[in-house]
């Protein structure tokens, strides 16, 4: 069995200890949905606002993703890399109005899609002042990296269009580095994101092969930047158009709370695995971009939670130390060692501490639902 397989059959292990059957705050109970190669059934296509709990089952033979999207395909909440036989659980605070659920096997295309009609009223989660001061703290966070995102990547395409492929080499992690730390709000805005950020096998006919990994194969690979010059300039529009949106946005505090999460799962599932940056091989870059971006969730949501549970935050907190003293083996210089140079041991070290955090963080939104 490849490594990769293997490290994803121990998050995979990991990611079910953390789920836990937890009831739907809103009443009644998880909402379940089963999802196949062929089929997304949820159980119900009718709610009432305000907070619930779906609880999504994989029996295809595919890896999976959920989601819940609002008009336009923003998105309300996602769980991703349900691996078949997997169980995994998304908490989604959703007002009235109408929204589209979706599963996605093989994690590629729009989705399998049902509609989902959500009405009456109820409190939001925001009316608690500390979680209302967590989406303005995350808020200035997100602000703060998306003007560096879009500096650091201005730079990146004036090298790349000058034909400096060794200066855009050095540039191309530091770029992305602001980028993988706000991917919770960047995924939220339909297609941007795998304009940005898709790789080459998720690539359709609707979203060819564009962005950052495009010109990474064509720095690392193709070692020649000489025709990339309108999929940089496009590259930068997008991230020009992304920062935009993403300084406008304010997230829920489950939002917030899954977005941690989500940004473990990126690091488990696509950079220790070396899926991620696999031309350039700079993967713990982003992995360490990852890790700060869950961190900045976390810390913004801390008042909030050292008044609901201090002892879950001392947990979370060890497990942070942890992530960061074992990546700090891995520095080399400003950076990070590329992935080719870590061995089996090392990035199995990387993905245990990976795990131990994952299992407090997927606590926080349980945490944060209740009234």
């Amino acid at each position: 069995m490849r490594y990769s397989l293997r490290i994803l059959a121990l998050f995979a292990a990991g990611t079910v200890a953390a789920c836990s059957s937890g009831d739907d705050p809103a009443g009644g109970g998880p909402i379940a949905v089963r999802a196949s190669d062929t089929t997304c059934e949820v159980a119900t296509a009718t709610l009432d606002a305000g907070t619930h709990v779906f609880a999504v089952a994989n029996a295809g033979s595919k890896v999976t993703e959920f989601y819940v999207y609002a008009a336009g395909d923003r998105v309300m909440g996602e769980v991703e890399n349900i691996t078949p036989g997997l169980s995994r659980e998304l908490r989604v605070e959703l007002p009235a109005g109408s929204y589209q659920t979706a599963c996605k096997p093989g994690m590629i295309g729009t989705g399998i899609r049902n509609a989902l009609t959500v009405s009456g009223s109820a409190p939001a989660l925001t009316e608690d002042a500390l979680l209302l001061q967590a989406t303005d703290g995350y808020r200035r966070y997100v602000s703060s990296q998306t003007d560096a995102l879009v500096t650091r990547t201005g730079e990146f395409v004036t090298a790349v269009k000058a034909g400096d492929v060794a200066g855009a080499k050095a540039l191309f992690p530091v770029a992305r580095t602001y980028y993988e730390r706000i991917e919770p709000v960047a995924e939220i805005f339909g297609d941007l994101d795998p304009k940005i950020d898709g790789r080459e096998d998720g690539a359709t006919a609707e979203l060819p092969f564009t962005g950052y990994h495009r010109l990474e194969k064509d720095l690392w690979v193709a070692g020649d930047v000489s025709g990339s010059g309108p999929i940089a300039d496009q590259l930068l529009a997008d991230v020009k158009q992304i920062a935009a949106k993403a300084r406008a946005e304010r997230l829920s505090p489950l939002q917030l709370a899954n977005g941690a999460k989500e940004l473990l799962d990126e690091v488990a599932n696509s950079k220790i695995t070396g899926e991620e940056d696999r031309y350039s091989h700079t993967d713990l870059w982003d992995f360490a971009a990852n890790v700060d971006g869950s961190q900045a969730a976390v810390s913004a949501l801390r008042p909030a939670l050292e008044q609901r549970d201090p002892e879950l935050v001392k947990q979370i907190d060890a497990a942070f130390t942890g992530v960061e003293n074992e990546l700090a083996k891995h520095r080399a210089g400003d950076g990070w060692k590329l992935h080719t140079q870590l061995t089996e041991a090392e990035l199995k070290g990387l993905t245990d501490v990976i795990n131990a955090l994952a299992e407090p963080i997927s606590k926080i939104a349980g945490v944060i639902a209740r009234k």
